[in-house]
């Protein structure tokens, strides 16, 4: 009698041969790159260190792309967007110290956005390890230990037999629900040394699922079934988790309006009947949600943007379906389901039942209208007329990428992305410099669509240098810079707060120049003629930059009002 964990998978013939007769020249990096490989890494992105120098001479032998950036934050911003849109692990290869601490904000937003990142560091020689002071370029007591509160799991390894047992299992890590980045270490001399270890050939790329407990989707569906003004706020985890369709099958049969967070951005269909698109950080749509007797949160917190600055007071009962378990009740109490959004969506598919409610939307439009009215009587009309500028010139197909600027905030609330996975910023962490090296990424990841890139001046400076790897690669990214000569938010909240803006105002280059300076062209543009400019160079290949001299305002904020 045989059990299943009783079967050995025995190697081929010439499977015998290559791991009898490895070729020679190989290194610890080549571990490193042949795992990589064998886990379905097509592409890696990085910015080579001494220490590192393993990793990189072993990508010279191996048929994977390499994607360098002028600076490692840059090169994490680039590897989150990639892991983004394809939903696989973007590898970062990074040097000791200086290099691994400068990607600290890029996986701190990769982890808020559960963006899976695979980051893969050099360390000093395995002889400075231990916490000692010898005095090592670069050296740290406990590098990992300034990552341990960023990413999700830490992996060290400290002799080469370990190499593809860890860097599997970081990459599960990163794909399991909640995706998110994770860390691996490896000392100089590992990555150095010569190896007789055989080739990598294989690797177990299937991350571990995360399904609902069926006795909590029972009554959820159960909840939902019975409501009489049921409602629902989709999240980044609906995006992540590749549960769109299933989301509006759910909405649909519920007969239950949908209003998306800034990270769930295209989870449900923007000009839906029941779509309360994404106005969440309005009292009109708050009031709406706390009215709701059955409110399901899928793939959200409900943290700061969400619950609209944490006035949100829901009356009724809340189910929230989320994977990061850190997350579940941590703002409301609910009948929390720790689970995938896909899976969990589909058990509530398989047990709910429907229900007819001819007035869901009505009471949308109503809501819209509310919304509307609101934003119209603040004369608003230029900020509104650029979005939808942005809007029309982008095809309905590309992914737009956008910094922390006053734009972005109003594409928040504002902008239609057309579809799942299509925008993406940096609400996550909040820090600049996401937009331009994201917007790279998501070229890199998908080649066949121009990309969009929004940020304000403020936030191009963080990206500047990556001017240089557009061009170097001709990524296909067109590059939206709205120059108001300051950090434009800051400017606004100081002065709404203390009368008067102190540390906000900039020096302004002239970026059409700067731009071309790197041999990318570049175009001045006003309101008036922003769509034809943009449109023209996101209809052109390679990368450009269009430049919008304006000072945007936000609309007036409801949170305050409460």
């Amino acid at each position: 009698m045989t059990h299943d964990h009783d079967l050995v998978l025995r190697p081929t013939e010439a499977q015998t041969s290559a791991a009898l007769n490895p070729p020679p020249g190989r290194n610890g990096g080549d571990l490193v790159v042949e795992t990589l490989a064998a886990l379905g890494t097509t592409t890696v992105f990085g910015l080579p260190g001494q220490h590192a120098l393993g990793m990189f001479d072993a990508l010279r032998r191996s048929d994977l792309r390499y994607i360098g950036l002028r600076v490692e934050n840059n090169a994490g911003f680039a590897a989150d967007a990639y892991g983004r849109i394809t939903g696989e692990a973007a590898p970062l290869l990074l040097s000791t110290g200086p290099g691994a601490l400068t990607s600290l904000a890029a996986l701190q937003e990769a982890a808020a956005a559960s963006a899976p990142v695979l980051a893969i560091s050099s360390q000093i020689p395995s002889a400075g390890l231990g916490g000692g002071r010898h005095g090592y370029l670069h050296e740290l007591p406990d590098q990992s230990a300034s990552f341990r509160g960023v990413v999700k799991s830490v992996h060290t390894v400290r002799t080469q037999s370990q190499i593809p047992s860890a860097v599997e299992a970081a990459w599960k890590s990163a794909l399991t629900a909640p995706h998110g980045p994770v860390w691996v270490e490896i000392p100089q001399d590992v990555l150095l040394a010569e190896t007789s270890i055989p080739v990598v050939t294989g690797g177990d790329a299937f991350p571990e699922e995360l399904p609902p407990r069926p006795e909590l989707t029972a009554v959820a569906a159960d909840l939902l079934s019975r409501a009489e003004r049921p409602a629902i706020i989709a999240g980044g985890g609906v995006v992540r988790a590749d549960a769109s369709g299933k989301l509006k099958q759910l909405a649909e049969l519920l007969q239950a309006p949908v209003v998306s967070t800034p990270g769930g951005k295209g989870a449900f269909p923007w000009k839906h009947p029941l779509s309360l698109q994404s106005w969440i950080e309005d009292r009109h749509t708050t009031d709406f949600l706390e009215d709701a007797d059955v409110l399901l949160v899928v793939g959200s917190g409900l943290g700061e943007l969400s619950s609209n600055y944490h006035t949100f007071k829901p009356r009724g009962r809340v189910v929230q379906i989320e994977a990061d378990l850190g997350k579940l009740e941590s703002n409301h109490p609910a009948l929390g389901i720790h689970a995938d959004a896909r899976l969990a969506l589909q058990a509530l598919l398989e047990t709910v039942s429907a229900r007819e409610d001819a007035k869901a939307p009505e009471r949308v439009r109503e809501v819209l209208a509310k919304v509307a009215e609101r934003i119209g009587s603040q004369e608003l009309t230029l900020e509104q007329d650029v979005l939808a500028a942005v809007r029309r010139a982008l095809p309905a197909g590309s992914p737009s990428f956008w910094d922390m600027t006053i734009l972005a905030y109003w594409a928040w609330s504002a902008f239609d992305a057309k579809g799942p996975n299509h925008m993406h910023s940096a609400q996550g962490a909040g820090g600049l410099g996401y937009g331009f090296p994201a917007a790279l990424g998501g070229a890199v990841a998908d080649p066949t669509r121009p990309v969009l890139a929004v940020s304000g001046d403020g936030g191009a400076l963080y990206s500047i240098a990556e001017l240089a790897t557009a061009r170097q690669y001709d990524l296909n990214v067109t590059w939206l810079i709205v120059d108001d000569g300051g950090y434009g938010i800051l400017r606004e909240y100081m002065t709404d707060a203390f009368g008067e803006a102190t540390a906000t105002e900039l020096t302004r280059p002239d970026y059409v120049a700067l731009a071309e300076s790197f041999g990318v062209p570049g175009v001045r543009t006003t309101p008036e003629t922003l769509e034809a400019d943009l449109a023209k160079a996101l209809g052109e290949p390679g990368p450009s930059v269009v430049v919008l001299p304006a000072v945007l305002r936000m609309f007036a904020a409801t949170h305050l009002e409460s």
